[in-house]
């Protein structure tokens, strides 16, 4: 068999990344663009304009190939795998009609969708209309339509950020249907664009030929154009594979194809799933996503926002690491590994609830909470806990998947930015209490989108072949006892009681902040 090698695109939050991998799953070579995830003209607000994302997606690319020992010319396909949630408008002139509205956004509208009666009384009566009403007010849709009604009578096509990349990559409105994930008129348990008299058609105004076609994994979308080869540096013609979400390429690429392994992922957004071939919803009426695999489901868990925390850690108080680790020349994660080191499990106490964003809670009251400090306490203390606070609500997660699911998660494997810590997967072994994985490359998402690529040339003949040969077991890491018995009691008597504890405090400051 000729080797063969594959070209993956993955447009996160916090950086652009072109990789290449063979045919076993081996990264090749590498690039990374960081980028603004967003700028926010207006409290609440997150926006990106389309043509940067493009514009680093070009550098990445023509970055990558100095790097690369092969010739580009033996690469075989190449497959986008994006941050989700994340909308561009284009107009009749396929260009982008205003700035991307970030997954991050905040922004509402206060109306109510327009159901007929019997219809509403029956999403009253199921207890979905409290949901429904949340859908009406959060899609993009509606606000832009209220609020920029000149730029929405000119939307030609309403894209999620991986169809706008598809776009300019091939010329065609095409995108996978593992990429779907936002407020659009999807049905999750079809894994296609909802029937006409869907009630979602009436919950925004996204008429049907604004939306891309899509299409399963493994499906061809079309091909590298002329212009995308020039500036991109992609060999022209190449096929474009259909992938999914690079959450949904996260959990093919750790090779947890079944509900009994768990994938974990410390990404700007934290999230635990599992994968089933049954629809399932872990909260009622919050959707289990496509998976990558052809009609199988991400069944997740998410806590906003979660190892972006970090991010904010470094940025507010990390300034001694980053410039000592510009003086010793090495990478500051070392640095704030050695941070965690210095204290002990548990943070002498000091105990952080990771809800900082309000889509963790109950309501728009919802807010993170810090408790427990003393005159002990440092920034260690402060970042160690921050962990801790993530895993703890990790761990919750698991638990009510495996209530949900009645299947045990008896496998974990952390993926994402934090994985790269041994420190913090050690902590994570210890909270959870079972050994837990790492796998062979921390860029899982980008190597699901490879397996994707695989699969869709026919060099395997399905996707469980394919990852059989191209994800591999890396390091492992086994709870120490004494740790995950401290950490047992610290989750069942504080963590598990703080929100509801401060429930009532967070309403009182919503209401005392929010006055109009």
């Amino acid at each position: 068999m000729n080797e063969k090698y594959f070209l993956s695109i993955d447009n996160g939050t916090q950086s652009v990344r072109a990789i290449v991998f063979d045919m076993n799953g081996q990264l090749i070579a590498k690039s990374k663009v960081e980028i603004e995830p967003y700028f926010s003209s207006q409290k609440g607000w997150a926006e990106q304009h389309a043509d940067y994302f493009w514009n680093s997606l070009c550098q990445a690319c023509q970055e990558l190939w100095p790097k690369l020992s092969i010739s580009k010319e033996l690469i075989a396909a190449v497959s986008v795998t994006t941050q989700r949630a994340t909308v561009v408008t284009m107009g009749e002139d396929n260009q982008p009609l205003r700035p991307a509205i970030s997954w991050l956004d905040q922004r509402k509208v206060d109306t109510k969708p327009k159901l007929g009666k019997v219809e509403s009384a029956i999403m009253s009566l199921v207890r979905a209309k409290s949901l429904v009403d949340l859908m009406h007010a959060e899609a993009e849709a509606n606000w832009i339509e209220q609020n920029e009604p000149e730029i929405w009578k000119q939307v030609h096509k309403f894209l999620l950020l991986s169809g706008y990349h598809n776009y300019k990559l091939t010329g065609q409105y095409n995108d996978a249907i593992a990429s779907t994930v936002g407020f659009f008129p999807f049905e999750y348990k079809t894994q296609q664009w909802a029937d006409q008299n869907d009630w979602k058609w009436r919950a925004m105004p996204i008429r049907s030929e604004m939306l891309s076609e899509v299409f399963p994994a493994g499906s061809v979308l079309g091909e590298i154009t002329e212009v995308a080869a020039e500036q991109t540096g992609i060999p022209q013609g190449l096929p474009l594979i259909a992938s999914g979400s690079d959450k949904a390429c996260e959990v093919l690429g750790t090779g947890c194809i079944n509900d009994e392994t768990g994938s974990l992922s410390y990404g700007s957004l934290a999230t635990l799933n599992i994968t089933s071939d049954k629809y399932l919803e872990a909260i009622p009426f919050y959707p289990a996503y496509p998976g990558v695999i052809p009609n199988t489901f991400n069944i997740e868990m998410m806590i906003q926002r979660g190892y972006w925390m970090v991010s904010w850690f470094k940025k507010e108080f990390g300034l001694q690491e980053d410039q000592l680790a510009k003086e010793k020349n090495v990478q500051p994660e070392t640095l704030f590994d050695k941070l965690l080191a210095k204290v002990p499990p548990g943070s002498d106490g000091l105990m952080l609830q990771p809800y900082w964003s309000p889509s963790n809670g109950d309501g728009p009251e919802t807010r993170g909470a810090i408790i427990g400090f003393n005159e002990e306490h440092t920034r260690a203390h402060l970042y160690r806990a921050m962990i801790e606070g993530l895993t703890y609500a990790l761990r919750e997660s698991k638990e009510l998947l495996e209530k949900r699911s009645k299947k045990i998660i008896s496998r974990i494997v952390v993926s994402g930015g934090g994985s790269q810590s041994d420190e913090v997967m050690q902590i994570t072994a210890d909270i959870f209490g079972m050994t837990v994985f790492r796998p062979h490359t921390f860029e899982t998402s980008s190597l699901g989108a490879a397996i994707a690529s695989a699969v869709g040339i026919g060099l395997y003949p399905n996707f469980t072949s394919a990852v059989e040969k191209m994800t591999h077991e890396g390091d492992r890491f086994d709870p120490i006892a004494a740790n995950s018995e401290i950490y047992n009691d610290l989750y069942h008597k504080v963590y598990k009681k703080m929100y509801g504890n401060l429930k009532p405090s967070y309403e009182a400051i919503w209401s005392i902040t929010n006055r109009t």
